[in-house]
Formats: C-alpha cells, sequence, structure tokens
C-alpha cells in the first residue's frame, strides 16, 4: 500500500505544479490576444485536473478518507472553479468587476490548499 500511494504522491503533487504554471501560461496567453495557444493550453490545464482529482482520491482511498483531506479535496474543487471562471470569463470578456473577487478566491484558496497538502495547516 505504501508503494501504491507514493505513486499517487508524486503524480499529485508534479500535477500541482504543472497546473499552476499551465493557469498563469493560458491566463497570459489570453490576455496577449494568443487565442489558439491559450485554447490549447487551457485544454492541457484540463486534463492535467484529471490527473490531479484522479491521484487526490486515490490518495485519499489509501488513507481512508482522513477529514483534514477530505477538506482539502473540497478546497481543491473550489479551486479549480475559479481558475476555470477566470480563464473562460477571460476568453469571453465577461470578467469584468468580478476580477479581483475570482482572484482573490483562487489565491486564498490555492494557499491554503497548499498548506493543508503539506501539513502546515493539520486539524
Amino acid at each position: 500500500m505504501n508503494r501504491l500511494y507514493n505513486i499517487f504522491y508524486q503524480s499529485h503533487i508534479g500535477s500541482w505544479a504543472i497546473l499552476v504554471l499551465l493557469f498563469f501560461v493560458g491566463y497570459f496567453l489570453l490576455k496577449a490576444g494568443k487565442a489558439k495557444g491559450a485554447k490549447i493550453v487551457h485544454m492541457v490545464l484540463r486534463l492535467f485536473y484529471i490527473i490531479m482529482l484522479v491521484s487526490g482520491i486515490g490518495m485519499l482511498v489509501t488513507l481512508g478518507f482522513p477529514l483534514m483531506y477530505l477538506v482539502k479535496g473540497a478546497l481543491a474543487f473550489f479551486l479549480i472553479y475559479a481558475m476555470e471562471m477566470i480563464l473562460v470569463r477571460t476568453k469571453k470578456g465577461t470578467l469584468g468587476q468580478q476580477a479581483t473577487l475570482y482572484w482573490a478566491i483562487m489565491i486564498v484558496t490555492l494557499v491554503l490548499v497548499v498548506l493543508l497538502g503539506y501539513g502546515v495547516i493539520s486539524f
């Protein structure tokens, strides 16, 4: 079981790092008016959402569903929602006055997820 957990853990950590990087690349491509490049990056980003979610669920199963990681998972879903809203609404040009709200939600949730994941915040 320890080996399986390690596989999930390493793929989860790696997918989070790539996920954040791809999000910013996609956002800046959209802001630069490179719609085709942004669309490709957005599709790859969605693939990494799936990898991150599957590895996270795998870790939850191997750990026996501890409450702290269930909360982290719920926050991760919310983080994905905020990231998608920022990218999609930026693409459509409808982010407008809600930009500050979505960016604040994304940054706060990202910090919480990382701190929970590394055990800095625990309960």
